[in-house]
């Protein structure tokens, strides 16, 4: 009955039996229940329904039948045993029908069930087939069409895509490195905006770059973090500085293993989920159920492939699907990730890694596969890595080769990559150099970079191109400050700085004339009068300016108002009863006040100075207000360094709405 040859038959049975789907009864083999209604439908597999006439009787009639009819009642079979057709009337004669559909019927060959629908009994199906269960052999798999290449070539060209691959990464998590991008909230993922951002920076398309932020984070080299003003942010960890010291084939057999066993889908990223919402990368929910499992057997059929065959391009992804759809007919489909999608993505992946190139699977790939090492083979397939450029006169530097990891993450912060291929170009341009300025290079490191990179002389243009970068670098200076202090007398001022006890009020000198503070206006008065000099405020308009005492009150008797004071003072309430309710009475009482930034400044000096924590109430990057107990460390361009749960974190001061001392 089953269409296959005897000994794959017993084998498959042999299997159905150890993963008990079937057992031996007295009357021979069976399946357990639910096993027929669960195929019941599926493709070539008509369920078994019951007859409406005897048994033998209905199969003789079947040469009967007309040749439209036999048609319908193959493509019934094809369809999976059941149809629909509004038009045949069950309970029909032979010679009362009309058309093949009531000719059917008829003679019992399809069964109505009176709503439309008909279904092929299953012994009909198998009297079609000549008494077996499918048309076509079951035994043997669909071919995957192929053709001819060098295997070294395939090699050398996945090799190739190896190198591409870690050269992006390093140059994507350095960049993350200086300038993390803030995540969605939530740690929902990637902006598009910083997605679209990264592809520009590294000159690959979007999904290429989805992929690889996607790699890093499966193999570790990228995590969550937060940022200098608290917000969580994408940033490389402490896994990549290990990663980086490793040679560079290990390093791609850590990425690519990673990506292996990932069940992330990159290859949703810019698609719409099913709610219409656009899938970002690094979302949580940007995985599959059956992505590991259909990605090593879409790669086990490559790897499977003799040298020099590779699948043929335009039907090779298609066979493969039809391959896999025989291999598991049960694998279930749903809408982020089809089987046809799976095998299209990580066919994509594959040659993107370095895994295979050409429709077929590099040697090392084969080994990375099969679980043994790749490393050795790889190493012998990647270039040598050169370790100088050329630079020419029209302000660019020529890579003669794939460039030294550290040589090529330098060159790439001082120039920016103008085009890709067998030989690199960097380009320099004022932007580029006032980069690395940013990161702390000075004009004399750079010419000296130049010059120790370079096998040729360095070109007088770029010469002028740094020098003329640094004398404009710097001319405006932007520095923290919450007082000033000015005096005529320069001497009382230097008095002042060489103090003992100024130590802690962060000073320092601007002019002679001129000193800031990092204190506070409020705490810096009664400190300076402390050592015993004799400030006063100086108003913005330069002119002295002297506060007058509050004036103090005694809280009026009930009832006691002023004549003519009754209207005031009702028109007064109702104006603050309705900002009241403007305002959210419920939401303002549950959230501290802010506080006013003099005070803020004036408690965390305090605490910094006599070593107490406190609680600030602050906001983060996302409008989300929060509280913390922190021990305050110092202050610094604009941010507050403080010991929290057992880890130094940074507060932006623009952020911390107020400060209170801790509870006793």
């Amino acid at each position: 009955m089953l269409n296959a040859e005897v000994d794959a038959a017993t084998r498959a049975l042999s299997h159905l039996e150890d993963t008990c789907l079937v057992w031996h009864s007295l009357d021979g083999l069976r399946a357990v229940t639910g096993v027929a209604a669960l195929l019941r439908g599926s493709p070539g597999t008509s369920g078994l329904q019951p007859f409406a006439a005897d048994q033998e009787e209905v199969v003789r009639s079947l040469p009967a039948v007309s040749a439209e009819a036999r048609a319908m009642l193959e493509a019934v079979d094809a369809g999976g045993g059941q149809a629909s057709s509004s038009r045949a009337r069950p309970g029909i004669s032979v010679a009362e029908a009309a058309g093949p559909a009531e000719e059917l019927i008829a003679h019992g060959l399809l069964v109505s069930s009176g709503d439309g629908m008909l279904t092929l009994p299953g012994e009909v199906g198998l009297a079609l087939r000549g008494g077996r269960t499918t048309v076509a052999p079951v035994d043997v798999p669909p071919p995957l069409p192929t053709s001819s290449r060098a295997s070294t070539l395939v090699d050398r060209a996945a090799a190739g895509a190896a190198f591409e691959l870690v050269r992006n990464l390093e140059l994507l998590l350095d960049a993350w490195s200086a300038a993390p991008p803030r995540s969605l909230r939530g740690g929902a993922g990637l902006t598009v905006r910083d997605l679209k951002t990264t592809a520009e920076r590294l000159h690959v398309a979007e999904p290429t770059a989805a992929l690889l932020i996607e790699v890093a984070w499966a193999a570790g080299l990228l995590a969550l973090g937060t940022d200098e003003e608290g917000d969580p942010s994408w940033m490389p960890t402490e896994l990549f500085d290990q990663w980086l010291q490793q040679p560079l084939a290990a390093r791609w057999s850590h990425v690519a293993s990673a990506w292996l066993a990932s069940p992330r889908l990159p290859g949703l990223v810019g698609q719409r989920d099913p709610a219409g919402k656009t899938w970002n990368a690094l979302a949580p929910d940007l995985a599959g159920a059956s992505a590991v499992a259909t990605r090593r057997q879409t790669l086990g059929l490559l790897a499977a492939l003799s040298d020099g065959e590779v699948l043929a391009a335009g039907t090779g992804p298609a066979a493969v699907v039809t391959r896999l759809a025989w291999e598991r007919p049960r694998r279930p489909r749903t809408r982020t990730e089809s089987r046809e999608s799976l095998v299209d993505w990580t066919l994509t992946e594959a040659e993107t890694l370095g895994l295979a190139a050409f429709g077929g699977m590099a040697a090392y790939g084969r080994l990375l596969v099969a679980g043994e090492d790749p490393v050795p083979t790889l190493a012998g397939l990647l270039p040598e890595p050169v370790d100088h450029v050329l630079l020419q006169g029209d302000l660019t530097a020529v890579a003669p080769g794939p460039l030294e990891p550290a040589l090529a993450r330098t060159l790439a912060v001082v120039a920016t990559v103008e085009s890709h291929g067998g030989a690199t170009v960097y380009r320099f341009t004022k932007e580029s150099v006032r980069r690395a300025m940013d990161r702390g290079w000075t004009a004399t490191e750079i010419h000296a970079f130049l010059t120790a990179a370079s096998r040729t002389p360095v070109p007088q243009a770029l010469t002028y191109l740094v020098d003329d970068t640094a004398r404009t670098f710097g001319t405006v200076r932007v520095g923290f400050a919450a007082a000033y202090l000015r005096s005529d007398d320069e001497a009382a001022l230097a008095e002042l700085l060489a103090h003992p006890a100024a130590e802690s009020l962060g000073l320092r000198r601007l002019a002679p004339t001129v000193v800031v503070s990092t204190v506070a206006l409020d705490s810096l008065l009664p400190r300076l009068r402390e050592l015993g000099l004799a400030p006063v405020v100086e108003a913005p308009d330069g002119s002295i300016h002297v506060a007058r005492p509050d004036a103090k009150r005694a809280k009026a008797r009930n009832g006691a108002r002023p004549a003519g004071a009754q209207e005031a003072h009702l028109a007064a309430r109702a104006t603050a009863v309705a900002a009241r309710i403007k305002a959210g009475d419920e939401t303002a009482a549950s959230r501290p006040a802010p506080a006013e930034p003099a005070s803020t400044m004036a408690i965390l000096h305090e605490a910094i100075d006599a070593g107490e924590p406190v609680v600030i109430s602050y906001v983060d990057g996302r409008g989300v207000a929060g509280e913390a107990r922190v021990e305050p460390l110092g202050i610094d361009g604009g941010s507050l360094a403080a010991r929290a749960e057992d880890d130094v974190r940074s507060f932006a001061l623009s952020r911390i709405r107020s400060v209170r001392p801790t509870p006793p």
